[in-house]
C-alpha cells in the first residue's frame, strides 16, 4: 500500500490502482462536487482542456500548496485560529489517474474515487491529524489546534527505524542505565547525557565517551539519541565505526552499485551522529583520511557528533625508529604500552575532537562480565 500524508487526513491507496494521483482539497466555504458526477461540466472542480485533436483531457487543478495555503482560508499554519470543527469538515478527494499516449498526445483518464473504509481513525483527532487545544481564557477566545499525538508517534517510529540502532541495543534507555559501585564517573556520565538531551539544540557540542570495554558507553549513546527522537523529533543516526569503514570499502567494488557518497551522505547530513567504537580499526593512511573527511565535514557543517572509544584520550606516542629491532627491550616496552586515541586516529583528529565534543570519562567494571558471572 502507498500512503499519502496530508494535513487533513491520511489515505491509503492500492499500488495496483494508482499510477499518478491528483489531490483536491475541498474548500471550507463551498459545497464539494458530487462524487457520482461525471468528470467535466458536472464536476466543476476539475474542468477539461483540449488536446488539439478533438479529444478532451482534464485540465490541471490548482496545486495542493496554492489551494491549501490560500490567503482566503484562515486554517493554515501549525497553530490555528479557525474553528477546529471546520478542519474535520475539510476533506481530501483523491482519484486514481491513468495516462496513455495516443498519436503523440498524452491522454489522462481519471478513475473512480479511492476509499478505504477499514482504515482506523484516531478518536482524538478524528483522522484530521490535529487536536483541539483549550480555548484562551482572555478575548478573543479562539480555539486552536496542534499536531495530534498519533502523528507524533508515527513520526517517532519513522525516525527510530531510520536511526539504524542495532537490535542488540534496542532496549537501551537513559532511565535503564545502571550506576553501581563506588566509582562516581558513571553517575556523572549519566547526568551529562541527560543534560545534553535537555540543552540540545541550544548546545550543539557533542560528547566523547571514553572508557574501557563494558562500562556502558554504547548504552548511554543509544539512550541519548532515542530521547532526542522521542522528545524533540531530531534526525539521528547510529553507525559502528568498523562497519562504516567496511561499507565504504565495499563501495569501491565494481559489482556493487552503491557509491562511496551514497554511504557517506547520511553520515554527513544527519543532525546527530553516533560513531561507536572510534579507533577500533587498524590504522592506515586510508583510515586516517576517511576519519578526517567525516569529522571535518560534520565540524564545518556545525553538526553534532557523539563518539565512543575504548582508547585513552592521550597524544600519539613517538614512533620507534627504524634502527630498533623487533626483539629489543625498547620494542617490547612499546608493544606492552596501551595504544592511545592519538595512535589510532592521529593527533590532528584527536585535537579536533576536543573542539567538537565534551569529554566524558567512564570507569568501572565490565558490565558484561558481571552479568555473565551472576548468571
Amino acid at each position: 500500500m502507498a500512503e499519502l500524508g496530508n494535513p487533513t487526513g491520511r489515505i491509503l491507496l492500492s499500488l495496483r490502482r494508482m499510477s499518478t494521483v491528483k489531490i483536491r482539497v475541498r474548500s471550507l466555504f463551498r459545497t464539494p462536487p458530487s462524487r457520482g458526477g461525471a468528470v467535466g461540466a458536472g464536476n466543476k472542480g476539475w474542468g477539461t482542456a483540449s488536446t488539439g485533436t478533438g479529444r478532451q483531457k482534464p485540465a490541471p487543478a490548482a496545486g495542493f500548496s496554492s489551494v491549501f495555503h490560500s490567503p482566503d482560508h484562515t486554517f493554515t499554519g501549525c497553530t490555528q485560529t479557525a474553528c477546529a470543527s471546520r478542519l474535520r469538515e475539510a476533506g481530501v478527494w483523491v482519484q486514481s489517474q491513468r495516462s496513455t499516449v495516443e498519436g503523440g498526445i498524452e491522454v489522462r483518464r481519471i478513475g473512480e474515487e479511492v476509499s478505504n473504509p477499514e482504515v482506523a481513525v484516531c478518536p482524538l483527532c478524528e483522522g484530521t491529524g490535529w487536536k483541539t487545544l483549550p480555548a484562551s481564557p482572555s478575548p478573543p477566545r479562539d480555539r486552536r489546534v496542534t499536531r495530534c499525538d498519533c502523528q507524533l508517534r508515527a513520526r517517532n517510529q519513522t525516525l527510530l527505524a531510520a536511526a539504524r540502532i542495532p537490535r542488540h541495543y534496542e532496549h537501551c534507555e537513559l532511565r535503564t542505565f545502571e550506576v553501581e559501585g563506588l566509582d562516581r564517573s558513571l553517575a556523572a556520565a549519566r547526568m551529562s547525557a541527560g543534560k545534553f538531551v535537555e540543552q540540545y539544540p541550544i548546545e550543539q557540542a557533542g560528547l566523547l565517551l571514553i572508557g574501557r570495554i563494558g562500562v556502558g558507553k554504547t548504552h548511554l549513546a543509544v539512550g541519548i539519541i532515542k530521547e532526542l527522537i522521542r522528545s524533540k523529533g531530531i534526525n539521528c543516526l547510529f553507525y559502528d565505526y568498523g562497519e562504516l569503514l567496511k561499507q565504504i570499502q565495499n563501495s569501491y567494488n565494481d559489482s556493487v552499485r552503491t557509491t562511496e557518497m551514497d554511504v557517506l551522505r547520511p553520515v554527513f547530513e544527519s543532525e546527530v551522529l553516533v560513531l561507536d567504537g572510534l579507533g577500533a580499526v587498524k590504522t592506515s593512511e586510508w583510515v586516517w583520511d576517511t576519519v578526517s573527511l567525516i569529522l571535518n565535514t560534520r565540524y564545518n557543517d556545525n553538526r553534532t557528533t557523539i563518539i565512543t572509544t575504548n582508547y585513552p584520550n592521550l597524544a600519539e606516542r613517538e614512533r620507534l625508529s627504524g634502527n630498533v629491532r623487533s626483539g629489543s627491550p625498547e620494542a617490547a616496552k612499546y608493544a606492552a604500552e596501551r595504544e592511545t586515541l592519538g595512535d589510532r586516529i592521529g593527533e590532528r583528529m584527536r585535537s579536533r575532537l576536543h573542539e567538537m565534543c565534551h569529554i566524558v570519562k567512564m570507569e568501572g567494571a565490565d558490565f558484561r562480565q558481571r552479568v555473565k558471572s551472576a548468571s
